[in-house]
């Protein structure tokens, strides 16, 4: 057995030393190319500190940025010697620049003053700009010449945003505004046209929607400059209603004493559940007779309660505060009556009633004969009332009236608009390069305007003779015209009626334009005639 043992261990050495490969002699490539060094990443912060000492040097100087941008950029990223940094360079540079400006708006805050204001010097020769501002125009210059990466400014107004409290931010916001031109531009807008976006929509959830309307309103007349007319981010492409914008009122009547018609009141009100989400009134069939009955009610009493002048005159006494805005008129039972006499409180609700209808008629790309097909006589007779009531409403009703008329019609071009998919506005003109365009023809010029009157011209020697041979077809005598009209009625003929002349009317025309010119006698017994036979 132990010999046994020892043949197959020799067996498998032999195996094995077989199976493995002889060591090869070490021979040294020189043409080899030369493998592909892994990537530094330069993480230390020594870096990162000459980044904020540079740009601190360069803030801190009363010079334009186009004198210091590219100089603080050069020292600032060494030992870089391009102009245009790769992308390694660019994040190493963005985190820097972030850095310093949150360090500038903590300076800022230490020392009570605004951000956009800070370091701001008022010496003689000084441009007036803050640091922070200074930084941001270094900055804008660089992505404006495609030195750096084009969405660093917009990283940095947005995070510029996020850290300034609301007051700061209208300031901020201001400088947006004053570098709208430079900002869209093609090579900008494509980078960071997403993140200024974000920016904006962070802006208006953080502001009050009542106390703030004015700069809520600032910022979409930004986006809506801003973004191309054909760009899609801010439309309702679905048709979402915003259901979330609930109107509450009272559901019991109050003991307080009030002579109010509780029922009117929970009924008008209950309209606004209705304005609020259209959509179910094409849905549910219940839910529409619900809203007409409503709105029938509500329609009779402004019917039944005319506004004269002196509605009139009470609704321009809160005109001169030009800075207060209703968004939202208040629920309350007491206030009924005297929201009744408001004349612009029946603008508004008859506004609505507009808009409402005017989605009712819209036809849609699935259901071109569905509920709205059945709905709009009811709805045409329901918006000739309320336009009617809109008239009536002072002051200048007829104007009011063609004004809603106007916008909604212009509305109707958004909506088909949306229903085709948003196609682009924009036409660009191709431009034909002056090589490749042919030398245009002379148009040929003929005596008489064309072609073929130029050589009937021609084919005369005498034309002005022609016109008047003997031999040139002429009107001929009115016996002769009328002859064959004469043997139609010769009975002896025997030719049917149908085939008479008179039922010729150009026939007949003509022998009455011959009888007027040569034999006016014969004419006026024909007029004579037939006027007998008329009465």
């Amino acid at each position: 057995k132990e010999g046994r043992k020892e043949g197959r261990a020799e067996t498998e050495r032999r195996h094995l030393a077989m199976a493995d490969p002889p060591h090869q002699p070490l021979r040294i490539h020189l043409n080899q190319p030369p493998r592909e060094r892994p990537p530094v990443h330069i993480s230390c912060h020594a870096e990162r500190d000459r980044v904020l000492e540079v740009f601190r040097e360069a803030i801190s100087r009363n010079a334009p940025a186009s004198a210091v941008a590219v100089p603080a950029m050069q020292e600032a990223m060494k030992p870089q010697k391009q102009t245009v940094l790769v992308q390694d360079e660019n994040q190493l540079l963005e985190n820097g620049l972030r850095t310093l400006l949150e360090e500038l708006v903590g300076a800022a805050v230490d020392a009570g003053e605004p951000a956009m204001q800070h370091g701001r010097s008022v010496d003689e020769g000084n441009d007036g700009r803050g640091l922070i501002m200074r930084l941001l125009d270094i900055v804008l210059y660089l992505c404006e010449r495609g030195h750096v990466e084009g969405g660093m400014i917009f990283q940095l107004l947005e995070d510029l945003t996020e850290v300034s409290t609301m007051k700061d931010c209208k300031e901020v916001f201001g400088y947006i505004e004053s570098k709208q031109e430079i900002l869209g531009k093609p090579e900008l807008f494509g980078r960071g046209k997403l993140v200024m976006l974000r920016t904006c929509n962070q802006l208006l959830r953080r502001l009050s929607k009542a106390n703030d309307v004015v700069f809520c309103g600032r910022i979409l007349m930004f986006l809506a400059h801003f973004f191309p007319l054909s760009e899609r981010s801010a439309v309702n492409i679905k048709g979402v209603f915003n259901t979330s914008n609930e109107t509450k009122y009272e559901k019991e009547p109050t003991n307080d004493g009030l002579s109010i018609d509780f029922n009117f009141y929970k009924t008008f009100w209950s309209l606004q559940e209705h304005f609020s989400n259209p959509a179910t009134l094409l849905q549910n069939p219940l839910r529409w007779q619900a809203f007409s009955s409503s709105l029938e009610i509500v329609l009779d009493t402004f019917e039944a309660q005319p506004l004269g002048d002196d509605e009139e005159t009470s609704s321009h006494l809160d005109e001169r505060d030009n800075t207060i805005f209703d968004i939202k008129y208040l629920t309350s039972s007491k206030l009924m009556s005297l929201e009744l006499r408001d004349p612009n409180f029946r603008r508004y609700v008859l506004v609505q009633c507009l808009i409402i209808f005017d989605y009712l008629k819209t036809p849609v790309k699935t259901d071109k004969e569905g509920p709205r097909e059945t709905l709009r006589e009811e709805v045409r007779a329901r918006e000739v009332h309320v336009k009617k009531l809109l008239e009536s409403t002072p002051p200048k009703g007829v104007e009011f009236l063609a004004s809603i008329e106007h916008i909604l019609e212009r509305e109707q071009n958004w909506v088909w608009w949306k229903r085709d998919g948003c196609p682009p506005f924009e036409r660009f003109i191709s431009e034909k390069k002056a090589t490749h365009e042919l030398p245009k023809k002379r148009r040929a010029r003929w005596r008489l305007g064309n072609k073929e009157l130029s050589q009937l011209w021609k084919w005369a020697d005498q034309n002005p003779n022609a016109l008047t041979d003997p031999q040139r077809v002429k009107m001929p005598p009115v016996a002769e015209y009328w002859k064959p009209l004469a043997e139609d009625m010769d009975a002896m003929a025997g030719i049917e009626a149908e085939y008479h002349h008179k039922n010729n009317r150009v026939y007949c025309w003509k022998g009455l334009r011959f009888s007027a010119r040569q034999d006016l006698e014969g004419f006026s017994r024909v007029c004579n005639t037939a006027c007998a036979f008329l009465r």
